[in-house]
């Protein structure tokens, strides 16, 4: 991975943004309810494909709900689940 990638929660957004330089590189949006954080899509700039811009993206998301500890992750989209299904460090906090 890129080490001028920096990943930060944008709440007025509801997403996780990566950043190379000033360029936006990618996100992950996410619905908040009662409990859970609802990932809903992840994308990422076509420029940036095939740099770690989506692994550093849901790494970042994922410790920060660790950290915050209020809640669970529902992965509703394909590549969060598709990643935390490959790091199963991550599979407690995922919805029951």
């Amino acid at each position: 991975m890129n080490d001028d990638v920096t990943v930060q929660d944008n709440p007025p957004q509801s997403r996780y943004e990566a950043h190379v330089g000033r360029a936006l590189a990618g996100f992950a949006v996410y619905d908040l309810a009662d409990g859970v954080i609802i990932f809903v899509h992840t994308e990422v700039d076509p420029k940036f494909e095939g740099k770690g811009i989506g692994g550093a993206i849901a790494r970042f998301a994922l410790d920060d709900v660790r950290s915050v500890g209020e809640r669970r992750v529902v992965p509703s989209c394909p590549f969060i689940k598709a990643w935390i299904d490959k790091h199963p460090e991550y599979q407690s906090l995922t919805q029951p």
